[in-house]
């Protein structure tokens, strides 16, 4: 996808391989939010931490604590919302929201 688009939007792709998957969902200018869907929980942590978005979610959809911070990555937004400390301390925010 090469525009960011807001509003409940879904990209689905086939891919073969975990890094592959990553490959392709990083591939954009843009990383506002994410979400994985999978019963491997291992996977989803590694997932979790190899996707650059501001919010990614594992197997669930805009589900997030507000206390956390929250914010864009890459061209998505500048700042973090709802942090206590200066955005610019912290090279990158990526808050993970597990549905257990």
């Amino acid at each position: 996808m090469r525009e960011e688009i807001f509003g409940p939007c879904c990209h689905v792709r086939p891919f073969d391989t975990e890094e592959e998957a990553v490959t392709l969902a990083n591939d954009t200018p843009y990383g506002l939010a994410a979400t994985v869907w999978t019963r491997d929980v291992a996977r989803s942590f590694r997932l979790g931490a190899s996707l650059t978005a501001g919010v990614v979610w594992i197997n669930s959809w805009f589900l997030r604590d507000l206390r956390t911070p929250s914010g864009g990555a890459k061209q998505s937004g500048i700042g973090v919302r709802g942090a206590c400390i200066r955005s610019s301390s912290i090279p990158s925010w990526r808050n993970v929201c597990v549905s257990t």
